[in-house]
């Protein structure tokens, strides 16, 4: 199984105030500065998210991971996720083939349409679309991986008429996941397209995620394509720490503030301690805990998914420090992996 981390980039402030431009900047070569370490001791794979959001830093995702990639030497860069319904495929595919050139192949881009809204209405989309506009700026992205003079025509940007596109990447085709959520036609889309499954698990109970698992292997044998070229893997929050204990004091009141605030703009509740005590319990989603904890967390979760092929830990949602995240990142590396070996 890959092991590695997600990020969004995320700037900390004291009290809820704005970021000066001192603490972003210096948030951006913290961030580089942890994608390094990460290299250096052996995790897989590294990827960005991509927000609009005064808290992140990730809007621009994949200069990030041009940055990451002129600053490493072997881990996957990954974008997790690129929002396609509010970009043009045809710039996304040449940011991210450069990318995978500065990387000499190391580039690879998770699709989706993204947890939060703000992308639609930033970019001119309306959400009276966005079914619609996902499913063809898909079609089109993965035209253009696959052919480099594409005519193509949709609803919602200009005709192709046989142009071509470039750069190409460093590989033949750039590596495509697909990412989603809890909604069985997305599960359905990738199964049928043959493409890698990303699963966000944010909250709940990981194994509940299995029908839908199924249900994609199942769409995926109907398109015609074998179940080992349907790999799964999943995206989840965590902490590691070297004691279950500090963990918890670590991660919990960060994780607390945060996703008290973004229920409250949906229209939720406060995070409780019951409520979080469920979240880390053995079926809960949070990863937080020792690192034996966490590696039999990990092996928990892709047993009850049916075997994963790549396991995503995202840390920084609870405002930890660069210490916390960079000492987070070196038992990720150094204890955990070797465990799931």
């Amino acid at each position: 199984m890959e092991l590695g981390i997600d990020s969004f980039a995320a700037v900390r402030t004291a009290d809820g105030r704005s970021s000066t431009p001192d603490e972003r900047a210096q948030a951006i070569e913290e961030l580089l500065s942890r994608i390094e370490i990460a290299d250096e001791i052996g995790l897989d794979t590294f990827g960005i998210g991509e927000h609009h959001r005064p808290e992140y830093l990730d809007s621009a995702s994949h200069i990030l991971l041009a940055a990451a990639a002129a600053r490493t030497k072997n881990i996957q860069l990954l974008s997790a996720v690129t929002v396609l319904s509010a970009a043009d495929p045809v710039r996304v595919f040449q940011q991210l083939a450069t990318v995978d050139l500065i990387s000499k192949g190391r580039a690879g881009v998770v699709v989706g349409r993204g947890s939060f809204s703000e992308a639609f209405p930033l970019f001119g989309y309306g959400f009276e679309n966005y079914d619609a506009l996902f499913e063809e700026k898909l079609e089109l992205f993965l035209k253009i991986r696959d052919e480099e003079h594409v005519t193509w025509e949709g609803q919602f940007r200009p005709a192709l008429t046989g142009q071509g596109i470039y750069p190409r990447p460093y590989r033949e085709k750039l590596q495509v996941w697909l990412g989603v959520g809890g909604t069985p036609t997305s599960f359905v889309r990738a199964g049928l397209l043959g493409l890698p499954l990303m699963i966000a698990i944010i909250g709940g109970e990981t194994h509940r995620f299995k029908p839908l698992v199924d249900l994609y292997h199942r769409a995926g044998a109907e398109a015609g394509h074998s179940k080992d070229q349907l790999p799964v893997g999943v995206h989840s929050l965590g902490y590691v720490a070297e004691t279950t204990e500090k963990a918890h004091a670590e991660f919990y009141p960060g994780y607390a503030r945060t996703f008290t605030r973004i229920g409250m703009e949906r229209g939720g509740g406060p995070v409780t301690p019951a409520g979080y005590q469920a979240q880390t319990g053995p079926t809960g989603a949070l990863v937080v805990g020792s690192p034996e904890e966490v590696a039999d967390k990990i092996k928990r979760h892709s047993e009850a998914l049916g075997g994963l092929v790549r396991f995503q830990l995202h840390m920084n949602v609870a405002e930890l420090s660069h210490a916390h995240l960079t000492n987070s990142t070196q038992l990720l590396g150094e204890k955990v992996k070797p465990k799931l070996a």
